[in-house]
């Protein structure tokens, strides 16, 4: 675990919200010079703290208007390995996050589909024949109040 300071947080803030903003700028704004700011900036990469910078497409503009959220659990019986779903479950290009949690259902998945039609032939060709697959529940989005943010 690293030590982070306001400034660290505040750098971690600015990225977070705009990650393309170069050190210079960070600096600017924080009052450190080019170089101490690329130096907290590589020391947090480094660290872990930034995992990496992630370009956020607007799926409505492109084409999907429709998010499903969709509890997924596996057959008891049989108990077919947890890596061979994932594995198929990551290739399906429509399925834009798969996370394994506690609880009701094994997994939760976020799919995007281009209407309601678009999301059944997903759901029926692609998700209901995955290996292991024995309840799926779906949840679909009708807005988004809060974006993922700054922790």
């Amino acid at each position: 675990m690293i030590d982070i300071d306001a400034t660290d947080r505040q750098i971690l803030r600015m990225l977070s919200q705009d990650a393309t903003q170069p050190a210079s700028e960070i600096g600017r704004r924080l009052g450190l010079s080019q170089p101490a700011a690329w130096r907290r900036i590589n020391r947090l990469q480094q660290a872990g703290a930034i995992a990496g910078r992630r370009l956020v497409l607007d799926k409505e503009a492109l084409g999907f208007g429709v998010t499903v959220f969709l509890g997924i659990k596996l057959a008891a019986r049989g108990r077919v390995g947890v890596e061979e779903f994932e594995r198929a479950v990551s290739a399906i290009r429509e399925v834009q996050l798969v996370e394994h949690v506690l609880g009701l259902f094994d997994y939760r998945l976020r799919v995007v589909a281009r209407d309601l039609a678009d999301f059944e032939r997903v759901l029926r060709r692609r998700i209901l024949t995955l290996p292991g697959v024995d309840t799926v529940e779906a949840n679909v989005l009708l807005s988004e109040e809060r974006l993922p943010g700054p922790l």
